[in-house]
């Protein structure tokens, strides 16, 4: 399954380039994927017709208790093949159903890829978080599908609230898996649910736990009262709706659902909340899909019913339910996705949903009529379609529950012919509005049901239909047929479904059959066609009758009015704290943290009842030399008087930078209390800390005057005597809390650091002899990664605060200033004939002769590739001495900021011809993709190991070890936040600049023309 899951990622990250080379085309390479999980169900049918299990486990994080463990039973099985069968036709009918010239289906063939991969992962997983895992990859994935028409406000406004609503759903549902978890003492789903279904999960934990797993599955299958999403969703493209909202997404809730109905059998609120939950989804969305004209929403409000009805027989408790539930599942797969098909082909050959302007199409497009015939067909539960097999099991379960003396049986008998009669209505509805030939008195009923006035009224005759291609046609008459197929053999489908009926603790075993003879389901089966039929042939009445009934206001109404309210509030509450002071800030975050943690380790050190009021620790070294007694504290002042004079500096440097009014200088003596750190780093004998200090104090630097351009020269704003005694109080106790903390930690510490064994650790396992840089790569790797994936937001960030337009790949080049080539050109033909000589910089005619240097020029022609060279020494080298990737990258940056500041920002494009984002996503995707090396090298993720120790001339031995890689992965990244930074805060403020420059002599040329006497 662990490959399974792999294509899809393969195939997912290659979609933009497969799009980009086949164009639609590719889609059929990309169906390779979800059809590669239908062969691997298919491969396990004999497996599942035996009644076992196919287990793959693979650990990932023991400590945490994650692992891949996969699991492949009846129900597993059927979701898998439903999965992927219907997403491989669905990719095949993208490549038919988009045209050519259709905008992003690159990212739409990736995302529909790995929306597939994550539910194959969800319906096999059999770990409870990596479970949530792929449940929330599916929330992410299906909000980039709903939103694909990102230029459509209805396609935004979908994503959004599906986005919202399934989040937090899922936040309830991840609350519940930890208490089950917890619970159970185990994370494996198959044990959980057994250990309930063997009646051993009791309690009101357990209560609350399957209460939070029913919000996230009514969250995901839009069952009342989230069920407004669903149709908002419909303004995603056709084959999302197929996929997506028939076979897929909605399905998930479905699965979790019937995974678990087997160990909450015993549980009152579970049984009671499906089953009034689905009951009212399902009339809801029957009776709603009776007012609709957009044949989308006919089948979404369908789809909302027809997940109620999944839900009431999957939460029923009882076995024979359960095996129709199942069977309804499949079948709805089937028909659903075929209708939502035949939507898309109707739209591409006539133009419009709207059944009011659809006239006469049944001649027109006889094949995609047939598809609808018989999804239809098995929709609305007509024989021998799987529908009809599936809702005869129903009524047949619910009835002989009645018979055995259960008051609800009889309840669920009345609520599904309801629904099952208002399916038959919207039904043939469906059919009517898109492919049935409008008559005088349909007309009639046009006139009385206007189109909006923006819209063309109704077509006279028949509507003007394009023929179709074969892969637009070819899907939907497949699962057409298959849902007949399927409704002929339903021995075949109990035998398969049966084990999966089994697993539920009550119950009498039910059955699939086309005929059961003459009892009551039959006769319910006979009123509902009856009433079914009568209203849709009496459709204007009912429509009239729906229109006289009062209408509570939508639930996406409802919706929409609590967002806005709380985005007043969060307005409110931003304008109230919010307040556009960075001291004030800054003065709240200290103020909280002396008062909270301060207080604690005061009371903790000095409180008389807890002790002698000195650290143990610190009692033992009291009566050593050197040891100074401060309070209840004993303190090394220092270890070298040079550390004291370094410390002087420091506190020197702070006092001056409070005092400065002026900010360049307040900056730099910031700088010097930053280097005055390095320098107490590299008395400590941590050369590499130091080393990384100053770079990074350089770097900072150049940033903040590069800020400072578009500051004035002096604060603004100077605080009053009253205030600035308020702040240098806040400012001390911080200082005197932070000193407590770096005394007190240490000396609290009961057990031995794991640090110890580092620098061992380090050369047995990293390879390197700098622990510094082995802890980055091996030992703390995934900090790193999360570390380095911050960098990168913090790129995007300023990049988004700062561009006034779209950023976009273009590189300004030096030939890109037309301006500075003409200058240059104009100067050369003035200038007497000379030897040609070679400029020092490629950019320097770009820049004004007041703005340049020579020297500054020459210098940097000189150092800027030694800096280079030594970087590249700094990252190789870093295994075993200071260095590093970081180091390494900061070096890199400090001469592209020489060099911009030499050149200007056309000189950073000629030193640096390169987009920053691609440079930060190689980066972060080369140091994540050394996890995912050492996971198929069986090795444990981002675990480092040693290649090869090669020997080669001049370089001599080389030491090959993997996190080399994530090294430069590292080394990229930070090249790139530095190169984006100085894009933002260089290269754009001074185009800004130019820019508003030009504005202003061009005003000022105007007003002198204005002012020429005539």
């Amino acid at each position: 399954m662990l490959l399974v899951l792999l294509a899809h990622l393969v195939l997912a990250l290659a979609a933009p380039a497969l799009v980009g080379w086949w164009g639609r085309r590719a889609f059929w390479a990309l169906a390779l994927g979800p059809a590669a999980a239908a062969a691997y169900a298919l491969t396990k049918t004999p497996a599942v017709l035996a009644g076992e299990t196919v287990v793959e486990q693979v650990p990932w994080v023991p400590g945490l208790h994650l692992a891949l463990d996969f699991r492949i039973d009846t129900l597993s099985w059927l979701m898998l093949l439903i999965v992927g069968g219907v997403g491989a036709l669905v990719l095949l009918y993208c490549s038919a159903y988009f045209s050519r010239d259709a905008q992003g289906l690159r990212r739409f063939g990736g995302v529909l890829v790995a929306f597939a991969g994550a539910m194959a992962g969800l319906v096999t997983s059999d770990d409870l978080l990596l479970t949530f895992v792929f449940w929330e990859l599916t929330t992410v994935f299906s909000y980039l599908l709903i939103g694909h028409y990102a230029d459509r406000k209805a396609s935004r406004r979908a994503a959004m609230q599906a986005i919202v609503v399934t989040t937090a759903g899922g936040l309830a549902m991840l609350v519940g898996l930890v208490i089950l978890g917890v619970d159970a003492g185990t994370w494996q789903v198959s044990e959980v649910v057994a250990a309930g279904a063997d009646g051993r999960l009791t309690g009101p934990a357990v209560t609350a736990a399957a209460v939070c797993l029913v919000v996230g599955a009514a969250s995901k299958s839009a069952l009342v009262p989230t069920h407004f999403w669903l149709p908002a969703a419909m303004a995603a493209p056709t084959p999302v709706s197929a996929y997506l909202h028939a076979a897929a997404m909605v399905k998930a809730g479905i699965y979790l659902v019937a995974r678990f109905a087997p160990a909450f059998g015993g549980v009152p609120a579970w049984r009671v909340t499906l089953v009034v939950l689905g009951a009212a989804t399902l009339l809801l969305g029957g009776y709603r899909a009776m007012r609709q004209h957009d044949l989308k929403l006919v089948l979404a409000f369908g789809t909302v019913s027809q997940l109620g009805l999944l839900t009431m027989l999957l939460g029923y408790g009882t076995r024979a339910a359960a095996l129709a539930g199942l069977a309804l599942l499949g079948a709805h797969a089937m028909f659903k996705a075929s209708l939502f098909l035949v939507i898309g082909v109707v739209d591409r050959a006539t133009g419009t949903r709207d059944l009011r302007r659809l006239s006469g199409l049944a001649r027109q497009l006889p094949i995609t009529c047939a598809a609808a015939v018989l999804a239809t067909a098995s929709m609305v539960g007509l024989p021998p379609f799987a529908g009809y097999v599936a809702k005869e099991a129903a009524l047949e379960a619910f009835v002989a529950d009645a018979h055995h003396g259960d008051p609800l049986g009889w309840w669920m008998v009345a609520i599904v012919a309801v629904g099952s009669a208002l399916t038959l209505a919207y039904g043939l509805r469906f059919l009517w509005g898109a492919f049935g030939t409008k008559r005088d008195w349909e007309r009639r009923w046009h006139t009385e049901h206007p189109l909006p006035a923006d819209e063309e009224g109704p077509v006279a005759g028949p509507t003007p239909a394009e023929r179709q291609p074969f892969w637009l046609v070819a899907p939907p008459v497949v699962l057409g047929v298959l849902g007949l197929v399927a409704g002929l053999l339903p021995g075949l489908g109990e035998g398969v479904l049966a084990p999966y009926a089994d697993t539920y603790p009550v119950g009498e075993p039910g059955h699939l059959a086309l005929w059961a003879g003459v009892a009551p389901p039959l006769g319910v089966t006979l009123v509902v066609f009856a009433v079914g039929f009568l209203a849709f042939w009496q459709r204007l009445r009912v429509e009239r009758w729906q229109d006289l009934l009062w209408s509570p206001r939508g639930a996406d109404a409802v919706y929409r009015r609590s967002m806005r309210r709380l985005d007043d509030l969060a307005a409110d509450v931003t304008g109230r704290t919010q307040r556009g002071s960075l001291p004030f800030y800054l003065g709240a975050i200290l103020v909280v943290l002396a008062v909270g943690p301060g207080l604690a380790l005061a009371y903790g050190l000095l409180d008389p009842a807890a002790g002698t009021g000195v650290l143990p620790v610190a009692a033992d070294a009291a009566d050593r030399d050197g040891v100074v007694a401060l309070g209840p504290l004993a303190l090394v002042l220092w270890d070298r008087p040079a550390q004291l004079a370094v410390v002087a500096v420091v506190a020197v440097a702070a006092v001056l930078a409070a005092r400065s009014r002026r900010r360049l200088k307040a900056v730099l003596l910031v700088g010097v209390a930053g280097y005055g750190n390095a320098a107490l780093f590299l008395l400590h004998g941590a050369p590499d800390l130091a080393l990384t200090q100053v770079l990074c104090e350089t770097v900072t630097l150049v940033v903040m005057v590069l800020v400072l351009r578009r500051l004035p020269p002096y604060f603004s704003y100077r605080p009053l005597p009253a205030s600035r005694w308020l702040r240098l109080a806040v400012g001390v106790v911080t200082g005197l809390v932070m000193m407590l903390f770096c005394v007190a930690a240490p000396l609290a510490r009961v057990h031995l650091p794991i640090s110890v064994d580092f620098p061992e650790e380090a050369v047995a396992f990293g390879g390197g002899k700098n622990v510094v840089n082995v802890t980055l790569v091996d030992i703390r790797a995934w900090d790193t990664v999360g570390e380095i994936s911050v960098l990168l937001v913090a790129a995007t960030g300023v990049a988004s605060l700062v561009f006034l337009r779209q950023r976009s790949g273009t590189v300004l080049r030096a030939v890109d200033d037309a301006a500075a080539t003409r200058r240059e050109a104009e100067a050369f033909a003035k200038a007497p004939k000379r030897p040609q000589y070679a400029r020092w910089l490629v950019a320097v005619p770009t820049l004004a002769p007041e703005r340049r240097s020579v020297m500054f020029e020459v210098i940097t022609r000189v150092i800027f590739h030694a800096m280079v060279v030594f970087a590249l020494f700094l990252l190789f080298s870093g295994h075993n001495a200071p260095g590093g990737g970081f180091a390494a990258g900061l070096v890199v940056g400090i001469a592209l900021t020489v060099r911009y500041l030499a050149g200007g920002r056309y000189e950073l494009g000629e030193a640096a011809p390169v987009h920053p984002g691609l440079l930060l996503g190689t980066g972060l995707f080369l140091s994540a993709g050394v996890g995912l090396a050492a996971l198929l090298s069986g090795h444990e993720a981002l675990q480092s190991f040693i290649v090869h120790d090669l020997h080669l001339p001049v370089l001599g031995e080389v030491h090959l070890v993997t996190s080399l890689f994530f090294d430069i992965g590292v080394f990229l990244v930070v090249v790139g936040l530095v190169l984006d930074i100085l894009r933002t805060l260089g290269a754009e403020l001074d185009r800004q600049a130019d820019d508003r420059d030009d504005v202003e002599e061009a005003a000022r040329i105007a007003r002198a023309r204005e002012e020429e006497p005539a």
